[in-house]
């Protein structure tokens, strides 16, 4: 895991308004660098890559042990704890854009079969808020709660190409890391490839993010700059141009039904 990079911390409000808290974006700071950790991390570890002293590392990660926030294994490393879990099934539980989509999500399931997903724009990422796995021994799984690069996604991608090009080239980092040899880490041909989204109306992830798998995704465009996509991934094996048409015009018609 490389080193990790906090979000900027905000400026500080002008006399009469609140100033931020730093025990607060500490705290924040650990959730965060925790959560996209992919396995457990020693004491050094988390204060070294977020540059704080030893010893508030230690009293921070005691204290959020303590309430259930973070685990420890016993061996002196740490992960999200299971309030960190209830927090984010809270939140998906809530959501509006979520409620309106579940029933159309299962109507879209018992038609395709395929697996379907509700994702959202997150900085440079999409996270997954919402899955229905195939109904085939043959699937593709993405959690609630999992983080793809936006422009590695079909979803990411559809979310993408509703907003302009100065917009989205400010949100991508610098370098566009590549998850397959297909992805596209070009911005000349990532800005091409959401014209062509933004002309048919859909996008399409070509083993861009997992390899023998593609993606159909469109858009939720509830007025603004569109947040949210809708999306049926399916094995290459069990795709031909007509079972294409059927998808799209069926995610179409979902889509349709969500944002009405």
């Amino acid at each position: 895991m490389g080193p990790y990079v906090p979000a900027q911390a905000a400026e500080p409000i002008e006399a009469g308004g609140v100033r931020s808290v730093k025990s607060a974006e500490r705290t924040i700071a650990v959730l965060e660098y925790l959560s996209a950790a992919k396995e457990a991390r020693t004491l050094r570890e988390v204060t070294t890559d977020l540059g704080l002293p030893r010893a508030s590392g230690y009293a921070l990660l005691t204290t959020l042990a303590q309430t259930g926030w973070v685990e420890t294994d016993g061996t002196g490393r740490y992960r999200l704890g299971i309030r960190a879990l209830r927090a984010g099934e809270s939140y998906v539980e809530r959501d509006d854009v979520v409620k309106r989509a579940q029933p159309v999500m299962d109507a879209l399931h018992d038609d395709l079969g395929e697996t379907i997903h509700l994702a959202r724009l997150d900085g440079a990422e999409v996270v997954y808020l919402a899955t229905h796995i195939s109904r085939h021994s043959l699937a593709v799984v993405s959690r609630p709660g999992r983080r793809l690069p936006c422009w590695t996604t079909g979803l990411g991608k559809a979310i993408l190409a509703g907003r302009p090009w100065e917009e989205v080239d400010a949100l991508l980092p610098e370098t566009l890391e590549a998850r397959t040899v297909h992805t596209i880490t070009d911005r000349p041909a990532l800005r091409a490839e959401l014209e062509e989204i933004r002309r048919r109306g859909h996008a399409v992830d070509e083993q861009e993010s997992t390899i023998g798998l593609r993606c159909f995704a469109v858009a939720l465009d509830f007025g603004a700059a569109p947040a949210e996509a809708l999306s049926c991934s399916i094995p290459m094996v069990r795709l031909d141009p007509q079972r294409e048409e059927v998808i799209v015009a069926a995610l179409r018609r979902a889509r349709d039904r969500i944002v009405r």
